[in-house]
């Protein structure tokens, strides 16, 4: 029996080989999907989809701390309960330490997972187009994330606000901090 994955990845497959518009949304595959009959939402699929759903919308709750700094609220941890694997939500502000520890290392666990199928990606691209420059990625983010952490505090000097704006202008004043 084919897995979850597996039969979305097929939905697509047959989207394509429809001569549906390609590339494509994920809402028209899904349109398409839906009035076809190949994909329905009953009973375990649906509590699944509400499960997605759910952790999705917990994955983006954020607050203020005191410092002023948006920090996510919900964070997963997986555990082992009865021999069974589980996900389990806390919130930062009341989670035990052994719960944030094991929350953070999943969440490093898959940017570096994430990382390393971008280096794959890359590689592969790179290799089949050996007439063009090669993509380069820089995988180290420390200086990414100094930027960010820059340009929020520039922000904030400026305006008393604890998040960058989300303008041109921004980068601006990212590099006018920097070169400070």
């Amino acid at each position: 029996m084919a897995t979850k994955t597996q039969q979305l990845q097929r939905i697509v497959t047959e989207y394509r080989r429809d001569g549906r518009q390609w590339p494509a949304t994920t809402k028209e595959i899904a349109r398409w999907a839906v009035t076809t009959g190949r994909y329905d939402l009953t009973g375990p699929t649906l509590e699944r989809q509400c499960a997605r759903e759910l952790a999705q919308a917990m994955g983006l709750e954020y607050f203020s701390d005191s410092h002023g700094r948006r920090v996510r609220a919900k964070h997963p941890a997986r555990i082992t309960k009865d021999g069974q694997q589980l996900v389990l939500w806390d919130d930062i502000r009341t989670a035990p330490r052994h719960h944030m520890q094991m929350a953070f290392q999943l969440r490093r666990r898959r940017i570096a997972s994430e990382c390393k199928q971008v280096k794959t990606d890359v590689d592969s691209y790179n290799d089949v187009h050996t007439d063009e420059m090669p993509i380069q990625m820089v995988l180290d983010f420390r200086r990414d994330v100094e930027e960010m952490e820059l340009s929020e505090g520039a922000y904030s000097l400026f305006s008393g606000l604890s998040r960058p704006l989300e303008h041109p202008s921004a980068a601006v004043l990212t590099q006018a901090v920097r070169a400070e």
